[in-house]
């Protein structure tokens, strides 16, 4: 096994950061500096920071209804509240599989499980991921399209294209329902930019035909078995 997927497998962080991690000279194998790219095994003594860390990982999987005003790492250097301070103080090393800027709520995934983190991340996965999305104001059918068709989000940044349903609207608002197959940087905001509309208010609901139910905002809880494995088949 890859030393960034062992990392990853015990919460330490996603495959990147783990990455980041060896290349800052923090992670040892057998005593010797680990390299990116080394593989372990579990008769290999692997530390980090000087603490060793177990080959044997018990898989957790949680669902968490993200709140505005807290970010999707571990930790913070501006000393904001992070997604983590939402979890029961027994959880495992888990990590967000993905991200939700500060201003989005909605539904995340937490795991130590670093083979479903990255597929449900992975752009070659094109899972969908279905966001409520309230917008100021109205929007026409010829706007839908062009956002429906991909737009220019930034200088040769475009979008794929995507699902956009109008759910409720009047004078003042509209709300629709947006699904995506990616995961840009605040994609969302700056496709209906694209078009002279600012988002006021956006959530997660759906990552694929897993739904937010049953939690109110910072609140989490373990998926079920079922939810773990429609998940891993995705």
């Amino acid at each position: 096994m890859r030393i960034n997927k062992f990392l990853a497998e015990q919460g330490v962080s996603s495959r990147r950061g783990s990455d980041e991690i060896i290349a800052e000279g923090r992670v040892t194998i057998n005593g010797k500096t680990a390299k990116p790219g080394d593989e372990v095994s579990p008769a290999d003594v692997v530390e980090l920071d000087g603490k060793m860390l177990s080959h044997k990982v018990k898989y957790e999987y949680y669902m968490l209804n993200k709140p505005k005003g807290c970010v999707c790492t571990v930790k913070d250097d501006k000393g904001r509240k992070t997604v983590m301070d939402c979890l029961p103080a027994s959880s495992a090393r888990v990590v967000p599989v993905g991200r939700l800027d500060y201003d989005t709520e909605g539904l995340l995934i937490l795991t130590n499980d670093g083979d479903l983190a990255f597929r449900l991340t992975s752009p070659k996965s094109e899972i969908p991921k279905t966001y409520l999305v309230r917008i100021e104001g109205g929007i026409t059918e010829k706007e839908l399209n062009r956002l429906r068709a991909g737009v220019e989000i930034e200088k040769g940044v475009l979008t794929k294209k995507c699902r956009i349903r109008v759910v409720e609207t009047n004078k003042s608002f509209t709300k629709l329902n947006v699904v995506l197959t990616e995961g840009k940087n605040r994609e969302i905001r700056k496709m209906f930019e694209v078009v002279g509309k600012h988002v006021d208010f956006l959530k997660r609901i759906m990552i694929g035909e897993l739904r937010l139910t049953g939690l109110d905002r910072g609140q989490a809880r373990k998926l079920t078995q079922e939810e773990v494995f429609y998940l891993q088949n995705l």
